[in-house]
Order: structure tokens, then C-alpha cells, then sequence
């Protein structure tokens, strides 16, 4: 890919479990190289089956028409604490696994729940959410890492969006949830070294199945990229 095109929107979908015991052969095809935008597809294979598979657009920079929904007014990062702080409150009642696993996860993003959710004990709430998030360690200013590490983090927490107005929660033994596909586009590049607040909302569940949506604000209120994701929700309690 040329440097001077940058991905502005991917489309995925989750095909089957993936191993992490196993190596992964990424395969990408070509399908366009155009004046201004390029297509590339990407199938992800382990034990010679595809487990992933993902079409991405990139464009060349451009000016032109500028709007955006405004970042909503919510608590500072300063005065929230991050998942690694909660965990450390709750620690004494967290059941295990759950409590060793978390007490030695390393943590690539640091997120900061606005309103904490207890995964033990949820209640039933609106389908909003919003957390802050950056990088646990700083990031070279590489547009093109900060747009990966942006969508790796793009799928953390936004599937628990359509679990809070039933009062369900991953930990849930009885609760089958799994990604099923997942979009993104990029309005700018993301700087991953300062807090973005990840503005979340779902506005339908039905089908075992759950849309979320999702927002991406720099903190100066700059729109940076909007998600959307279907997940798997299949309850057997």
C-alpha cells in the first residue's frame, strides 16, 4: 500500500474461534488501486480454515465538506479511575477465575469507565455507555499504528452495550457472546497517547443478536471515528 493512503473504513466479520495456542496466515488480495482510493481484502487462516475475513478502504488525503456531531459532556479522565484501579477495589469479591486473571493481564489500553459496571452484580440501565481510553504505554505518531491500535481497542467493551438493559453481563455462565462483524471508519488520524472518549450506544437487540454503535471523540471534542458492531447474544439461562 502506498504511504501516502491511509485506511479510512474496514468491514469485518468473525467466522470462527480463533486459536491463541496457534499461528495465523494472513492473506491479502489486491482488489483495487484507483486515482484516489485503494481496496485491499484480507482473509485471516488457521488450521487451513478462515477464521476472520476483512475489507478495508484507503484513501489519499483530501479537503472538502466538514461537520460533526458534538463529544457529550461527561466526567474527566482525571477524576475516573481505570479498570486496573476498579479491579483493585473489588478484588476480595471477585470470584475466580476472574480474579487471578485480572490480576495478571497485562493491559495494552487503559480505559476509565465513566459509570463503572459491576460484571457480577448488573443492573438493568439505558444502552449507553461511555469510557475513556489511551494507550498504557506511550506510541510512536505513526498514522498508520494509530489507526490499528484504534480499531483493536474499538472492540473493547462496545458488545456490553446491548447487555445493559437486561441486567446481563459477559461473566454470565449461562450468556453465549461472540463478535459476529464489526465497521469503522476513520475521520483522522487518533492520537492514541492522549484520552479519547469512546461514546457508546445500542438501539436494538432482537434475534440473539445485538447492534452497538460508537462514537470516538479527541479530547478537544474532534470526531475522530464512528463504529458499528453486531454481536452474538444468545442467552440460555
Amino acid at each position: 500500500m502506498r504511504a501516502d493512503r491511509l485506511a479510512h473504513s474496514l468491514h469485518a466479520y468473525f467466522l470462527r474461534p480463533g486459536d491463541p495456542q496457534a499461528p495465523i496466515v494472513y492473506r491479502v488480495e489486491r482488489e483495487r488501486d484507483g486515482t484516489s482510493f485503494a481496496t485491499r481484502h484480507v482473509t485471516a487462516i488457521q488450521h487451513g480454515k478462515p477464521i476472520f475475513s476483512l475489507t478495508a478502504s484507503f484513501q489519499i488525503a483530501e479537503t472538502g465538506f466538514d461537520h460533526a456531531t458534538p463529544m457529550p459532556r461527561v466526567t474527566a479522565p482525571a477524576l475516573l479511575k481505570n479498570d486496573a484501579e476498579l479491579f483493585a477495589a473489588t478484588a476480595a469479591s471477585t470470584p475466580e477465575p476472574w480474579r487471578t486473571q485480572w490480576a495478571t493481564r497485562e493491559r495494552p489500553i487503559e480505559f476509565r469507565p465513566v459509570t463503572p459496571f459491576d460484571p457480577f452484580k448488573p443492573k438493568k440501565v439505558k444502552p449507553i455507555a461511555h469510557h475513556w481510553l489511551r494507550a498504557a504505554a506511550p506510541v510512536t505518531a505513526d498514522p498508520v499504528l494509530a489507526r490499528a491500535l484504534l480499531a483493536y481497542a474499538s472492540d473493547m467493551t462496545l458488545l456490553d452495550s446491548c447487555l445493559l438493559p437486561h441486567g446481563i453481563a459477559w461473566s454470565d455462565p449461562a450468556l453465549q457472546a461472540a463478535s459476529i462483524d464489526h465497521a469503522m471508519w476513520f475521520h483522522t488520524t487518533p492520537d492514541l497517547n492522549n484520552w479519547l472518549l469512546y461514546a457508546q450506544d445500542s438501539p436494538r437487540a432482537s434475534g440473539s443478536r445485538g447492534l452497538n454503535r460508537g462514537t470516538v471523540f479527541a479530547a478537544d471534542g474532534t470526531l475522530v471515528a464512528s463504529v458499528a458492531q453486531e454481536g452474538l447474544i444468545r442467552y440460555r439461562g
